[in-house]
């Protein structure tokens, strides 16, 4: 917790200090980013192609779901707390709304597109979610 606030505040403050006319996200932003963060932590939490790059503090688990793995936290102080927080979309939550928000008073054109990608994604997800239950109910 006391890095997340240290790299918060330090962020925050370089950015601040740099952008003096940094906007406030419009709610239209608001929107976008929040389905942009809610894409972001699910890819990173539970995405099969991202499990070497958690390998080191979770072990898998088994499947969860189409294109998603399960993974535990590994033994140890550091190894365990790391790994509860990248197994976790809840807990990764703050971690990258905190960035997004941050990415977007350095450079929201950017940010934006950044945004607008993961956005595009989880429609995406919806739609193949969508189409298989279409399916089902047709068979």
């Amino acid at each position: 917790m006391g890095g997340y606030v240290i790299s918060t505040v330090t962020a925050a403050t370089l950015v601040a200090r740099r952008r003096g006319d940094a906007a406030l996200p419009t709610p239209a932003d608001l929107a976008l980013l929040s389905v942009a963060v809610f894409r972001t932590t699910r890819t990173l939490a539970k995405d099969a192609v991202l499990s070497p790059l958690r390998a080191p503090f979770t072990v898998f688990s088994g499947p969860a779901g189409p294109g998603e793995v399960l993974e535990q936290p590994r033994p140890g102080a550091v190894r365990h707390a790391v790994g509860e927080l990248i197994t976790c979309p809840f807990c990764l939550g703050q971690w990258v709304a905190t960035a997004s928000l941050v990415s977007f008073a350095a450079a929201p054109r950017a940010t934006r597109w950044v945004a607008t990608g993961m956005t595009v994604v989880a429609a995406a997800d919806a739609l193949q979610y969508a189409y298989a239950a279409l399916e089902e109910t047709e068979g």
